[in-house]
């Protein structure tokens, strides 16, 4: 168990007390946090940064963030204490750290599909998060590292991995044969894509901003990357998939991309969305959705059972984590940076204590 809250020395951590740029973040010192019967306290070892990472940070317009807040969605280490009636964990265990809670009581909850909960929440979102030296969470988010997996490589795989496979596979219900669109194939979400898609049997077209990033995803096994700045991107696309559009479209870049890529589908074929990083705004033509028979979906983290299948996948070694470069925790703003300035080819991972 933990020592009384007022005896824990302080632990380093990334915090968010008002909204801003880069320079909103703070690495300071802050209590410890105390666990519950059912919490385990993690020695954080490494802890990923995610685009909701930035979001925080920034702040977004109708939603209150309960500031202040410790960054940090991802994260692996070792098991310092458990609770009392914990049983599936000690001290010691390499584990990370599954994003997601829910209240674990509800239908939906019960059924397995937790991101629906009402109360559902992620850590660095809702409740304090990974960028620190230490973490409370509840044993049931406990995900073991296999052996000869890193705690930079753990902590660069659940939420984006997550988020990948329910896009593909519990949204959009993609088969072997099919054809998909990835965009912007150098983020986190869109590397795990790609090679899920390819373990699916599904044929890959994704884009990227570069060229270094475009030999990157063909690499990971991409079948075709084109270049995102061609103002004939879209028409591209419909010429890859044999003039007839594809049948999936991964798209989380938003504004710039989603009108386009409803064009690049076949008829009765969806385009998956999880986010907006280029803007919010949505403007389409509904006569070609109608027409086409076409669905557009919304997509969140995913359940509970979900992810154990998804890092079942990654401790067998059939999707592998993709990390850009390490940075101690200090270096925080240069990896917001960087990653605003979309510089990165899969995720950064921050080294508390560092």
């Amino acid at each position: 168990m933990s020592l009384p809250f007022n005896e824990e020395p302080p632990m380093q951590a990334l915090m968010v007390e008002n909204h801003g740029g880069p320079e909103a973040l703070i690495v300071t010192d802050v209590a410890r946090p105390e666990i519950r019967p059912d919490e385990v306290l993690v020695r954080v070892r490494a802890a990923g940064v995610n685009h909701l990472d930035l979001w925080v940070r920034r702040g977004v317009e109708g939603h209150a963030f309960p500031l202040p807040m410790i960054l940090g969605c991802d994260g692996a280490g070792e098991v310092e204490a458990v609770g009392e009636i914990v049983s599936n964990a000690k001290p010691g265990d390499r584990v990370a750290v599954s994003p997601g809670y829910s209240c674990g009581v509800c239908e939906v909850c019960l059924d397995g599909r937790q991101n629906l909960c009402r109360r559902y929440g992620i850590f660095g979102e809702m409740r304090n998060g990974t960028a620190a030296e230490y973490i409370s969470v509840p044993a049931r988010n406990l995900l073991p590292i296999p052996e000869g997996m890193t705690f930079e490589e753990a902590a660069a795989l659940p939420l984006a991995a997550l988020t990948a496979h329910h896009m593909l596979v519990e949204r959009a219900g993609l088969e072997p044969g099919q054809q998909v669109l990835i965009h912007a194939a150098g983020s986190g979400v869109s590397t795990y894509a790609i090679q899920i898609a390819r373990l699916l049997g599904a044929r890959v077209i994704a884009t990227a901003s570069t060229e270094a990033k475009r030999r990157r995803a063909l690499d990971l096994g991409a079948d075709v990357v084109l270049d995102n700045q061609d103002p004939q991107w879209s028409r591209r696309v419909y010429e890859e998939s044999g003039r007839q559009g594809v049948d999936v479209v991964i798209d989380h870049v938003g504004e710039a991309t989603i009108t386009s890529s409803l064009r690049c589908l076949r008829r009765g074929g969806a385009l998956v969305t999880c986010g907006a990083t280029s803007g919010p705004r949505l403007e389409a033509d509904l006569r070609l959705i109608f027409f086409k028979n076409l669905s557009i979906l919304g997509s969140t983290m995913g359940g509970m059972g979900e992810m154990l299948h998804v890092w079942r996948l990654a401790s067998r070694g059939l999707i592998r984590p993709i990390v850009d470069k390490v940075l101690p925790l200090s270096r925080a703003r240069e990896a917001h940076a960087a990653m605003e300035r979309r510089e990165t080819f899969g995720k950064i991972v921050l080294k508390p204590g560092e």
